[in-house]
């Protein structure tokens, strides 16, 4: 059982950045991809990015391609999600997932979910 913890959400105004951190425990996730969805009210759980077990491979959302970047740490068992030039639109909950798949972009694809983390854009 993997349990994972997301950091770092909070307010911000549009064209801001926050940086998004995930925290696993209870196992090591370096041979598992990492990656994060979100969910706006009353919308499905979007995915946003992911990242191989290896840190080498990437994959993002179109939406989000050129303003975001993943990243992990396997020695400190963490994820990471730099957001930049923040949206309205990128106003959600973010989760952090892990999974044997890659790049993995439908939620039925990842094995362990965090609780999330509230991210808001104001305009």
């Amino acid at each position: 059982q993997v349990q994972l913890v997301e950091s770092g959400g909070g307010l911000v105004q549009a064209g801001g950045s926050l940086r998004l951190s995930c925290a696993a425990s209870r196992r090591t996730i370096s041979n598992y991809g990492m990656g994060w969805f979100r969910q706006a009210p009353g919308k499905e759980r979007d995915f946003v990015a992911s990242i191989g077990w290896s840190g080498a491979n990437t994959y993002y959302a179109d939406s989000v391609k050129g303003r975001f970047t993943i990243s992990r740490d396997n020695a400190r068992n963490t994820a990471s999600l730099q957001m930049n030039s923040l949206k309205p639109e990128d106003t959600a909950v973010y989760y952090c997932a892990v999974g044997r798949l890659f790049p993995a972009t439908a939620t039925t694809e990842w094995d362990y979910w965090g609780q999330g983390t509230q991210v808001t854009v104001s305009s």
